[in-house]
């Protein structure tokens, strides 16, 4: 199989593509998912204690099965359902309750205040950042408050860089790697590498051309084990140490700005809404110093100037480690946001949620496939696939 770097911006919310080939899956009709085996997993990950407020946010249409599942397993624990709010503007009679209600009615700086008695918010398929509700979680998640669990369903990515919306394949897969990924070993091997990378150089390299370098020195490595329990949040520094993935794979981590090194090279995609063909960044000490591309070089600097300084600072490393994610090698699609063992993420933009120093607002996630990864000289990653 031939292995492809994959890039996107990333707005707030990005759409999806349905295939259009297969069953459309995710709704109430997909009654070949266990909605009660992923309900007793997404509690089980949450590890509950008696007296704790729980909320879910949802899109009416999407997952509705869970709910009822979701809220007799959050009693059980002796935890409190808050009830469900619908991030549309019809909120179904059985998702309501006063607190619900209640948050209708809010707005502003009041809202995260309420939402600062939430001791777990699960935000359901549908629900993105945009959302009021989903925006103000995590703006109590920024002030060290609270946790969430990003229960997502999306991010499935062609080999070609596009998004699709997943169909019953893609749900069978997700239910696959919820209910099996080995948690206790995926956040082992989290932890070793983090330990691998304290006091070394890390370097990632592609065949297009990429050679980059970086340390990390004490910044916080986030480590997407799928560990929701409030005595995991001990731990947390950042706001993403606070909202987990489920499924899980990844680290992340803004190494120190001035440490990156290098040039990174760009697949094919699209800048400021145009095709760019062979682009390269040099980057020294964190910043973009030169760009080059073999084709509409213009379109690659109107974006970086429109994103102002934060599109010309590095971002972010991620690595995926979960093996049930990882890219097929028969019909190869990226599932789930390059989570998957020996993706790589090299990000510019913005990268206070990560706890760096890079403002401003602007964020293009670039996936690579081929990578080859390696911490001191130690190979982690090898074309593409973990292999330490």
């Amino acid at each position: 199989m031939k292995n492809y770097p994959i890039c996107f911006l990333v707005l707030i919310f990005l759409g999806c593509q349905p295939r259009g080939t297969q069953e459309q899956g995710s709704g109430p009709a997909a009654s070949y998912l266990n909605w009660q085996a992923i309900a007793d997993k997404l509690v089980e990950r949450s590890q509950l204690q008696a007296g704790e407020q729980v909320l879910l946010v949802g899109h009416p249409g999407r997952f509705d099965p869970l709910i009822p599942l979701l809220k007799a397993g959050i009693e059980k624990a002796g935890a409190s359902y808050l009830g469900t709010y619908s991030i549309d503007s019809v909120q179904p009679a059985a998702w309501q309750t006063d607190f619900t209600a209640t948050l209708k009615r809010m707005d502003g700086e009041e809202l995260p205040l309420f939402l600062s008695t939430v001791d777990l918010g699960i935000m359901l398929p549908g629900a993105t950042p945009v959302d009021k509700v989903y925006a103000g979680m995590q703006e109590v998640l920024r002030q060290g408050k609270s946790r969430t669990i990003h229960f997502h369903w999306a991010g499935a990515y062609d080999m070609n860089g596009q998004l699709f919306e997943p169909d019953s394949a893609v749900d069978v897969f997700y239910e696959n790697v919820l209910l099996k990924t080995n948690y206790p070993g995926l956040a082992a091997r989290q932890q070793q590498f983090e330990e691998a990378m304290r006091d070394k150089w890390v370097q990632v390299t592609t065949p297009a051309g990429t050679d980059i370098k970086f340390r990390i020195g004490d910044r916080q490595v986030t480590k997407q084990d799928g560990d929701a329990s409030l005595s995991h949040m001990a731990k947390a520094v950042t706001l993403i140490d606070r909202e987990v993935e489920l499924p899980s794979g990844a680290i992340r981590v803004a190494p120190i700005e001035e440490s990156v090194e290098g040039v990174i090279a760009f697949p094919d995609s699209q800048w400021n809404n145009q095709m760019a063909e062979g682009v390269k960044v040099t980057i020294k000490a964190g910043k973009v110093t030169e760009v080059n591309a073999a084709k509409n070089l213009e379109a690659v600097n109107a974006e970086m100037n429109e994103g102002g300084e934060a599109a010309r600072s590095f971002r972010e490393f991620a690595l995926g480690f979960n093996p049930l994610l990882a890219i097929p090698d028969n019909n190869p699609w990226i599932p789930y946001y390059g989570y998957g063992a020996g993706v790589v993420r090299l990000s510019l933009g913005d990268n206070t949620e990560l706890g760096g120093k890079v403002t401003g607002g602007y964020v293009r996630w670039n996936f690579f496939s081929d990578a080859t990864v390696k911490v001191g000289d130690d190979v982690w990653v090898e074309n593409g696939k973990l292999v330490k």
